[in-house]
């Protein structure tokens, strides 16, 4: 994981995927989606992660045309929600998302959660995508170890990302021990805890040694935990401040006091209880 912005990760088929980039959830559909995006990526991030979910794939996709930065350029995710999931409905969700974006294919494809009557089927429909050519690498979002496990089990293609939540309150010990046995790269969503940590005492007294804010003490942390991280941002400032954090590392003690936080709490549903 290179120590800048534009840095990138290696997945498990040879793709490189950057290491920080936008996540854009609950980021309302029109301008405001479309600002953030070109914010983002005028200020130097490459990778852009959305969902059908979101609602605001056509805004992304506008952004990324508004930025002037070349598709190739850009690593696009997006994800296929449950009531999408299965074989057919799968290929077809793809193809909405592709239109709304606005390209003919995406660099990462997610399966949102773990529905567990359909999520194998869905899985051999994104194998399918991928061995079509229609998009670089694959993955999941919100699979527990058994959810691994039980995919592993039946796929031909290793998932090349697990995005989860992940922040110094749910470090996820277990599961990133797993994936990395496994070649599958963890990626944060969520990495604030959606504001939650923003004012923890400990983050911000070691940001005070840093000049650093506790925002920029979590992400250098994912970062140095080899986690790929998407800050959710639509104010400019903060765009460019969640992505000022290649300047200074943290060190072994400071690590070890940060996971010390862990109290496998959660902001978001845990997956064992969300079957929708």
């Amino acid at each position: 994981m290179s120590n800048h912005l534009q840095g990138t990760v290696t997945l498990n088929n040879g793709v490189d995927m950057p290491a920080f980039g936008l996540g854009v959830y609950k980021v309302e559909e029109g301008q405001t989606a479309v600002a953030a995006v070109k914010t983002a990526l005028e200020h130097g991030y490459r990778s852009i992660d959305t969902a059908s979910f979101y609602q605001n794939e056509a805004s992304v996709g506008q952004g990324i045309k508004e930025s002037g930065i070349l598709r190739k350029d850009i690593f696009l995710t997006s994800k296929v929600w449950n009531d999408e999931q299965g074989y057919a409905s799968t290929l077809e969700a793809f193809e909405r998302s592709l239109e709304k974006l606005d390209t003919d294919y995406l660099d990462l494809y997610l399966i949102h959660w773990p529905v567990k009557e359909t999520f194998i089927d869905t899985w051999k429909a994104m194998e399918k995508l991928y061995h079509d050519g229609r998009v670089r690498a694959i993955g999941v979002s919100n699979f527990h170890i058994q959810h691994l496990e039980r995919l592993l089990a039946e796929a031909e293609v290793v998932p090349a990302v697990d995005q989860v939540e992940f922040h110094p309150h749910l470090t996820q010990e277990g599961l990133r021990a797993f994936c990395e046995r496994h070649g599958i790269q963890l990626e944060a969503w969520s990495p604030l805890k959606r504001g939650e940590l923003l004012n923890h005492p400990a983050l911000v007294t070691i940001g005070e040694k840093y000049g650093k804010n506790a925002a920029q003490i979590i992400l250098r942390w994912d970062v140095q935990h080899q986690v790929v991280t998407i800050p959710k941002s639509i104010t400019p400032e903060r765009i460019i401040s969640n992505a000022d954090i290649f300047d200074f590392e943290l060190t072994d003690e400071e690590m070890k006091q940060i996971d010390a936080l862990n109290e496998n709490s959660r902001s978001g549903s845990n997956p064992d209880e969300y079957d929708k």
